[in-house]
């Protein structure tokens, strides 16, 4: 998903562009080639008044549209390209619940007491993902069931330790797998066991994200594409400017993420852009689909640098994995991401790959997400650290929440503490890699 370090997910990151040097369509990926009918929506080019401004139009930005339209808020989306141009419209589209660093990590910053409210809020997000979907009929080939799958002893101990966290927080839907149970969910002779959580699940990403859209426009909310924001003006009102227009609002929350840029230069020390690859194949008969993942589970390994793979709604194996520190485009992402699908599938050592992109998604320092407040009216939710699909879709309820008066699961999470990286901005990719090559080279050899 743009999900891609254990200490990441998915997931990937999760919010669409503020500033963008790119062109404004999408990636050429099989989302955007099977993207349901979306239109493209006019650039801001007037002076306008809104309650809430909202900066980038991918999970992070629609999730809080939808959630301040419902309580009555009028709202204005700005995209500097495309809805789900980002991560949300590229990730490996798997509903995976808590966050990046888990919640007993989470324990250790803020005492079991205050971690209790982060515990009630860890599965808060694929539900709602599945009640968005229910409630405005989005079509994004929603499938349930996740697995995390265990390479080593080593990491079966971790997802046992898993399963008894979870289960004190109140996910009640998870299930051990042993080695022969995992023959039984995926075709390969890698794994020593699993868990599977049968609240996680998969989707279309970016058909999740035009749904969204869609439903943001039914109840009034207006998005304008090709809309990049070149300056925000600070002030009660704030008033935010693109190249040929101009929003203001009581309100603003910027929700950029890896494609913010320097928009908001306090938002920049304390993170780092990571690229991430992702593969299609060919759509598989159904003899060979049913044969590698029978139960049409989606799979990540419990690598530091993980792989996740699941099958499309027409049957295609979507693969992705590794981790660009800094955000750089590889030259050929086959080369990557091919020799790990046949690591794990080696029969479909014939089968053709269709499709492959890259992506960004935001990268903290402690890999859980940066929140806050800047002066009286502006708010932003950044930095998934790859696992960004669900937590994006609570991050909109909790701006809500905190724009309606109801700060306190807002400020849970913008009392946790973030530190830069070591090195600053010059040092923080090569470290970055040390210590990625460290936990990959335990995982190589289970320690």
């Amino acid at each position: 998903m743009l999900e891609q370090t254990r200490s990441s997910e998915h997931d990937a990151g999760a919010a669409a562009s503020g500033i963008v040097d790119a062109a404004v369509e999408h990636a050429p990926s099989y989302y955007a080639a099977s993207a349901n009918p979306s239109p493209v929506r006019d650039a801001l080019t007037a002076d306008i008044e809104t309650d809430v401004c909202i900066i980038g139009a991918g999970y992070t930005g629609l999730s809080s549209a939808l959630h301040l339209l419902e309580a009555g808020f009028r709202v204005t989306v700005l995209e500097a390209a495309r809805v789900g141009w980002g991560a949300s419209g590229r990730n490996g589209g798997q509903i995976v619940n808590s966050y990046s660093r888990d919640i007993d990590v989470i324990e250790k910053t803020v005492g079991k007491k205050d971690a209790a409210l982060f515990g009630d809020m860890a599965f808060e997000g694929g539900r709602i993902i599945r009640e968005r979907v229910e409630k405005y009929g989005i079509r994004c080939d929603l499938k349930d069931g996740g697995v995390f799958a265990a390479l080593n002893d080593k990491q079966l101990k971790e997802i046992q330790h898993q399963k008894a966290l979870w289960e004190r927080y109140g996910n009640d839907q998870l299930e051990m797998l042993s080695q022969s149970d995992m023959r039984n969910v995926v075709d390969t002779d890698q794994y020593v066991g699993g868990l599977l959580d049968k609240s996680g699940g998969h989707i279309h990403p970016l058909n999740l994200a035009l749904g969204e859209a869609a439903a943001v426009e039914s109840l009034g909310g207006k998005i304008y594409e090709d809309s990049a924001v070149v300056r925000v003006e600070r002030g009660e009102p704030v008033k935010v400017f693109t190249e040929k227009g101009s929003v203001t609002a009581s309100f603003l929350i910027v929700a950029g993420n890896a494609y913010l840029g320097g928009l908001v230069p306090e938002l920049k020390a304390k993170s780092m852009p990571c690229g991430t690859q992702v593969i299609a194949t060919e759509p598989l008969s159904d003899e060979q689909a049913s044969a590698i993942l029978p139960q049409d589970y989606c799979v990540e390994d419990c690598n530091y640098l993980l792989d996740y793979y699941r099958l499309s709604g027409d049957k295609r194996l979507i693969y992705g994995g590794g981790v660009v520190y800094g955000a750089r485009d590889p030259s050929d992402i086959n080369a990557i991401i091919r020799p790990k699908m046949l690591k794990t599938f080696p029969q479909l050592e014939n089968v053709k790959i269709d499709y492959s992109w890259t992506g960004n998604f935001l990268m903290t320092l402690s890999r859980l997400p940066q929140v806050g407040r800047i002066g009286n009216n502006i708010y932003y939710s950044q930095g998934c650290s790859g696992h960004g699909v669900t937590y994006t879709h609570l991050a909109g309820r909790l701006m809500s929440e905190v724009l309606k008066g109801q700060a306190e699961r807002f400020d849970a999470f913008a009392s946790l503490p973030h530190l830069p990286f070591p090195g600053g901005h010059m040092l923080r990719v090569p470290f970055s890699m040390l210590g990625a090559w460290y936990y990959t080279v335990r995982d190589k050899f289970g320690i």
